[in-house]
């Protein structure tokens, strides 16, 4: 998998989720940039999809998920907190606690487990309600 594409396609759309909530479903741009979306989820599911949920099984297996996969998009947050850049000048993002696929593990009892994709490295976080955020697979593991 190329993950500097990867990253790249995830991005674009973790731009146009960002751009389509910062409006209102009343702004006249609202239908053409929803459009824009699912055409570019689209897109990421036909180039990644079977790949993805690969690497999504193995995290659910390692974490011993009682949840199935599903499909990658829907591990990609609504918005992104855009946090200034990294040391190569991308932007750096985060995706809130509140994003993400809700995962049930019998290893992490208690806690309200999310999985969710972030670009600038490409990468899949664990995150719980607790503020603890783990990189489980992505670019430099």
């Amino acid at each position: 998998m190329d993950l500097k594409k990867l990253n790249k396609d995830l991005e674009a759309i973790v731009l146009k989720k960002n751009e389509l909530n910062a409006i209102t479903y009343d702004n006249k741009n609202y239908d053409d940039i929803e459009e824009e979306l699912h055409d570019m989820e689209d897109d990421f599911i036909d180039a990644y999809g079977e790949e993805l949920e690969e690497v999504l099984d193995q995290i659910h297996v390692k974490i011993d998920a009682d949840n199935d996969v599903l499909l990658p998009i829907a591990y990609v947050g609504t918005y992104y907190d855009i946090l200034g850049k990294n040391a190569d000048g991308s932007t750096k993002y985060e995706a809130a606690e509140d994003q993400g696929v809700i995962v049930t593990s019998s290893k992490l009892k208690g806690a309200e487990v999310r999985l969710v994709f972030v670009p600038n490295p490409v990468r899949l976080v664990l995150s719980t309600a607790k503020a603890k955020k783990v990189v489980v697979w992505g670019e430099g593991q």
